[in-house]
């Protein structure tokens, strides 16, 4: 027997672990298949802790790899396992014998084993715990099951009562002898373990407490295998440096031991024409026949049946997992790469890749070579392939011989460059780290340490070192210091959270670059300011973003990231001018996905779910945050900022449970990389469905902490990041209104004299709550009434429904019972329309069924006259807490939870916790919830 606790479904299985339940209600068998380590046994031990959670008896037997070379050995197995004494001493004679011959209990007979009598004794020796009620027999590895073995299994499970299912878990192997089938299943009962998608080995880094930035990158490498994912996200996070988001991945250690052990289901013959696939660039049987292989086909299959690759009806070939062609690739000899790569050579269709793997063939520095690549990456610059532009720019430097030096750093330089276009940072420091260590001018070690920092990404913590060289090698030179302090000026607020330099840098940059005639430079310059304009409420900020706007337009910018027409658009989001952020993005969003970078697309699908969510039109939002992701995890880059925009859509038409979980990774991954915008924005979306949620000490902290974030960023404009709201009506629900009406007093001036008429509006709701807390609740609903109309009329949807919920919790508190229900079903109606589910479902919290011209019970009067804060600690007390575990449950200290009873008590007219706990039992039985 198998101990086993209940497990949860393991990450991204829950489906999978419904589907094998079913079949095994339904039919009793299933076989669970797929690669090593694509998590079958994980799914299995799921299903049989269930099973125990039932109280049924799971029987496991888990094979070993000599066990297939030992005659009965699994059969012996299962037997040693299961069989008590008693039940041996009850089986027949024959049988008995039988099964103490195959156990090595006693000698075998001259006559040799009598197997008819060996399989009734397993069969019977199965049926026995079936007797008792319902048994799981699984069988991890039945390809490892001896022939012997699987003939007596097979008759034992034929006999078999209903009462015992049995699961199966097999690995497929393209070498070994087919594993020998103990049932003919149907196609329903075999159910493919498939890999995880990226969202998924996400979830699973975080689970493991892994690095979480680097999941698109590691779902590529791990092709989706969770052992393989894992084994690489360990390699990352004992990493001595952290890995930067676009550099090559360490495969050391566990993570290429795997991969080594999953290409050893092939044999050595396969695993020469899986080198050439390696080595191509655009693998296919043909090609790879062409070069040399002559079984290509053949091979290709066995590999396919091994799940190494995935062939296409074309004939192409791709690798399941990004570790395989690198782990191919790295245990290849020179002289095999080499002749790989001569081969490939002279049979590729196109002459761009021939030029590619002529350079790769050798390592001899060559001229004539060297300039034929030159020419190559320029086709492939053109063609828009610039990760392979990238690739030649950097070989056709490596090439050039060491006598050319000054066209060698020319060559370096440009590589660099063009590295940086492309985000490859991997090639970009090999760039950078060949030219500074040869005799290079300032100017072009300035290039080189730039195009490193334009691959950084959100990363840009650590790399201080490479700013003040830039800055060393820049002085005397306007234009390349200008181009320095531009990258600057973006460090400073994300990587060091201080807009106040990175403000001081960008005015710097814009007057240098204008000063040298560089409009794309001023521009980019002059946008960085307008950000920071804003966040320091400066009342220029629109200004510079115009001027900016203006010089745009006669130098067309390379990309809309940090252009002034995307921050114009972010500008009308925080402002709520949302039709017209909406129409300019759209405008843009065709011209970025023919020609732009994935980021700029990136881009603007993240914003354009963030106004959708504002907007109320949840579904466009959370398929709009749905494709920045994918696209993110796609090309690699830290998911942070794109799970920031799932958490904002979630919040909208999705799930609480699902916001939260988005935002908890957004966190995570933001303190990874050192970002402190997204951190904060991350932060705030978190706290914002903790309260919704009602967790309101988690809110409390969590926004608490959004403050102290913003605060020593020196940020000053409440519309950027609206947690001021927030933030005080968590102060209200946890009794603390004074603290509120603080903060609302502080902010309230800001907003109006900056104009931010969507905050004011979010301070208002905040307010009302305040005043309903400390017994203004008429004004309270007079004031929630009008801005939920104010809302509305702004073209915030949500943000209505939302007022009106807070409306008819205070309608209930002043026994308006007719009102309430009013207001609720009037919010549920805006969230009907928007498709704002999660938020239907607070609207749905109606008063009561009771008429509104029934009076209401005396217990319910009472506990309406409490506030939402007071109703928590007498709900907490009442169910049997003591002062010390309320306090702690809800951040007070003991004198503030003696003091808020003290209140309770004489609100309820009560004397004791009995009577508290009676008092609230008799407004439970009538009260909403």
């Amino acid at each position: 027997m198998r101990e086993a606790s209940y497990r949860a479904a393991p990450v991204g299985r829950e489906e999978l672990l419904a589907r094998l339940e079913h079949v095994l209600h339904a039919r009793g068998r299933a076989l669970l298949t797929g690669p090593a380590g694509v998590g079958k046994t994980e799914v299995a031990l799921a299903a049989a802790a269930r099973a125990e959670s039932r109280g049924e008896t799971v029987i496991w037997l888990a094979t070993l790899p000599s066990d297939r070379d030992i005659p009965g050995a699994s059969a012996a197995a299962l037997i040693a396992s299961v069989a008590r004494p008693d039940v041996l001493d009850r089986l027949p004679g024959p049988q008995r014998d039988a099964v103490a011959v195959l156990c090595r209990q006693a000698p075998a007979p001259e006559d040799g084993r009598d197997l008819i009598a060996l399989r009734l004794g397993l069969a019977q020796i199965l049926r026995e715990p079936a007797l008792a009620g319902p048994v799981l027999l699984v069988l991890d590895g039945v390809e490892r099951i001896d022939p012997d073995s699987a003939d007596l299994l097979r008759f034992a499970l034929h006999l078999a009562p209903p009462a015992l299912r049995v699961v199966a878990v097999e690995t497929p192997a393209c070498h070994a002898p087919q594993a020998p089938q103990l049932w003919v299943p149907s196609e329903a009962d075999v159910l493919l373990v498939p890999p995880l998608h990226a969202d998924e080995i996400a979830e699973l880094l975080i689970h493991h407490r892994l690095p979480s930035r680097m999941a698109g990158r590691i779902h590529k490498a791990s092709g989706g295998n969770p052992r393989l994912a894992l084994a690489v996200g360990r390699s990352l996070a004992d990493a001595r440096t952290p890995v930067h988001h676009a550099e090559a991945l360490t495969l050391s250690g566990r993570a290429r031991d795997l991969a080594r052990q999953l290409l050893g289901a092939a044999p050595a013959q396969v695993r020469e024409t899986l080198l050439l696939a390696a080595l191509a660039l655009r693998p296919s049987a043909a090609l790879i026949r062409r070069a040399g292989r002559p079984t290509a086909e053949a091979d290709l299959i066995a590999a396919e049946r091994a799940d190494l690759v995935a062939l296409g009806g074309d004939g192409t070939v791709a690798f399941t997992a990004g570790v395989l062609p690198a782990t191919l690739v790295h245990d290849a000899c020179w002289a095999e790469r080499s002749a790989g790569h001569a081969a490939l050579a002279g049979v590729v269709d196109d002459p761009v890749e021939a030029v590619r793997h002529r350079a790769l063939a050798t390592d001899v520095p060559d001229a004539a070579l060297a300039a034929a690549i030159g020419v190559a990456a320029e086709t492939a610059r053109r063609r828009g392939n610039s990760t392979l532009a990238a690739e030649l720019a950097l070989l056709a430097a490596e090439s050039t011989p060491v006598e050319h030096g000054p066209r060698r750093i020319a060559r370096l330089v440009d590589a660099a460059e063009e590295a940086a276009r492309a985000a490859r940072a991997d090639l970009a420091i090999r760039a950078a780290t060949d030219l500074l260590a040869r005799d290079a001018s300032p100017p072009d070690r300035v290039r080189a340490r730039l195009a490193v920092l334009d691959t950084a990404g959100q990363g840009l913590t650590g790399l201080d070192e490479l700013y003040v060289h830039a800055m060393e090698d820049s002085e005397g030179d306007p234009a390349l210091r200008s181009a320095v302090l531009l990258r600057l000026a973006v460090k400073y607020v994300l990587a060091d959270g201080d807009p106040v330099r990175s403000r001081a840098a960008a005015v710097e940059s814009a007057a240098l670059a204008a000063s040298m005639g560089d409009p794309r430079t001023a521009a980019r310059a002059l946008t960085v300011q307008a950000r920071m304009d804003r966040v320091l409420g400066s009342p220029d900020a629109e200004t510079v973003l115009a001027q900016a706007r203006a010089l745009e337009m006669s130098e067309r910018p390379l990309g809309i990231r940090n252009a002034a027409q995307i921050l114009t658009i972010r500008h009308a989001l925080f402002d709520a001018r949302l039709s017209d952020a909406r129409d300019a993005l759209n405008a843009l969003l065709p011209l970025v996905q023919q020609r732009g970078p994935v980021e700029d697309s990136i881009e603007l699908f993240s914003t354009l779910a963030e106004i959708e969510s504002r907007r109320g039109m949840c579904a466009a939002a959370l398929a709009h945050a749905g494709q920045a992701l994918a696209l993110t995890l796609e090309a690699g880059l830290s998911p942070g900022p794109a799970w920031y925009g799932l958490a904002l859509a979630e919040t909208a038409g999705g799930s609480f449970i699902r916001a939260a979980s988005y935002a908890r990774r957004s966190v995570q991954a933001s303190e990874e990389e050192g970002d402190h915008v997204f951190l904060s924005r991350s932060l705030y979306a978190l706290g914002r469905v903790q309260l919704v949620n009602g967790d309101v000490a988690s809110a409390l902290e969590t926004l608490s902490r959004v403050r102290t974030e913003e605060r020593a960023q020196a940020t000053v404009d409440p519309s950027m990041l609206r947690w001021h709201e927030e933030l005080a009506e968590a102060l209200v629900a946890a009794d603390r209104p004074d603290a509120a009406g603080c903060l609302l007093a502080e902010v309230r001036p800001v907003a109006e004299r900056l104009g931010r008429t969507a905050v004011l509006l979010g301070l208002d709701r905040a307010e009302a709550l305040r005043l309903a807390a400390v017994g203004g609740a008429d004004e309270a609903a007079e004031l929630l009434a009008s801005t939920a109309e104010r809302f509305g009329a702004a073209g915030l949807p949500l943000e209505r429904g939302r007022a009106l919920v807070a409306l008819a919790r205070v309608e209930r508190r002043r026994r308006r019972r007719s009102a309430a229900q009013s207001a609720l079903q009037t919010a549920a109606g805006v969230f009907e329309r928007a498709g704002a589910t999660p938020w239907l479902a607070l609207a749905a919290e109606t008063p009561s069924a009771r008429t509104p011209a029934e009076p209401a019970p005396a217990g319910e009067v009472a506990l309406a006259a409490l506030t939402e804060a007071e109703q928590r600690l007498a709900l907490l007390v009442g169910q049997g807490a003591s002062n010390q575990e309320a306090a702690a449950k809800l951040f007070l200290s003991v004198k503030t939870v003696e003091a808020r009873l003290t209140r309770i008590y004489q609100k309820l007219d009560v004397r004791s916790r009995a009577q508290l706990a009676t008092a609230l039992g008799a407004a439970r039985g009538h009260a909403a919830p």
